[in-house]
């Protein structure tokens, strides 16, 4: 599936290639509690796609520890009521049962988490403390950017990071990752985005696409180039003191960018952001052969 929305919109949805942020970093800032969630026109469609994955491979986009249960719990009962507080005009609370979008969600559904997944467009991630760190112990994530779920599931978030440049176990930004995790208060629900070049508006996408620092340069094609936007949220679950990630995905079409009332100013910082990137960056983030392309597309788009 593609991202439907694409088409009635001006301006991508959101812009982390503007200038405010910078690749490879953490990047984050508080969020109201009520900006948790962030259901629109497309809600049908997401929760139609991660159903359709769910029958036809469900193994790699759910995975559970039995002792992950109570944080899922915790999870999903915390859902219920925010979605029941903040977004009743999508979804309607009927006892134990949440309707959504056509659907009827029962939250005694096992596991808790394939619940949660199916009220809303967001992935969840759970991270639980242990000896070793904070591990994946808990997962519904229908739509991975280049990740495979069943790789990452029960690894450290040391270990989940260790092919990012600059964030593998022992670096200044691991560390800082550890520490805000022990240290994130249970009252504070914090945001980032990540974003990345893809071939296709599709949102199931777990192949890699880090390629070699020696890659071979290819022309840009415009229908062929979609910028991939992951919101993330992270929260502490307070009874059980583990963590839950959010992750939202959106998938804009170039012209999408082009079309922007502000797209020479958008082209100008995204540009400078992809001449920003270290060769290991832009080989993992799959643009070694197609940084120059992009460079120059937006270059035209800034007047430049």
């Amino acid at each position: 599936m593609e991202d439907a929305a694409q088409g009635a919109r001006h301006r991508p949805t959101h812009t982390p290639y503007d200038g405010r942020s910078q690749a490879f970093t953490i990047g984050l800032r508080q969020i109201e509690p009520e900006a948790w969630l962030t259901p629109d026109a497309e809600l049908s469609a997401y929760l139609a796609e991660k159903r359709r994955l769910l029958a036809t491979c469900r193994e790699t986009v759910l995975l559970v520890e039995e002792a992950s249960l109570p944080a899922q719990r915790e999870l999903l009962d915390w859902l219920a009521s925010h979605l029941e507080a903040h977004h009743g005009g999508t979804h309607r609370r009927e006892g134990d049962r949440i309707h959504v979008a056509g659907e009827t969600v029962d939250l005694g559904t096992d596991p808790p988490i394939l619940a949660a997944g199916l009220l809303v467009q967001e992935d969840f991630a759970i991270m639980s403390p242990s000896p070793e760190g904070w591990r994946l112990t808990a997962a519904f994530i229908a739509f991975p950017s280049s990740w495979s779920l069943p790789e990452k599931f029960g690894r450290t978030m040391d270990e989940i990071h260790e092919p990012v440049p600059g964030f593998g176990a022992g670096t200044r930004n691991a560390d800082l990752v550890n520490r805000m995790f022990d240290r994130l208060p249970a009252d504070r629900i914090v945001e980032r985005f990540n974003w990345s070049i893809n071939e296709t508006g599709a949102l199931h996408t777990p192949k890699t696409k880090a390629e070699s620092e020696a890659a071979l340069p290819r022309p840009f094609e415009r229908d062929r180039t979609f910028i991939r936007i992951e919101r993330q949220t992270l929260r502490r679950l307070p009874r059980s003191g583990a963590l839950v990630f959010s992750i939202r995905i959106h998938a804009d079409p170039f012209d999408i960018l082009e079309r922007a009332p502000d797209a020479p100013a958008l082209a100008l910082s995204f540009m400078r952001e992809l001449e920003g990137l270290s060769l290991p960056e832009a080989a993992y983030k799959g643009l070694a052969s197609r940084r120059a392309g992009l460079v120059d597309a937006l270059k035209r788009i800034a007047g430049e």
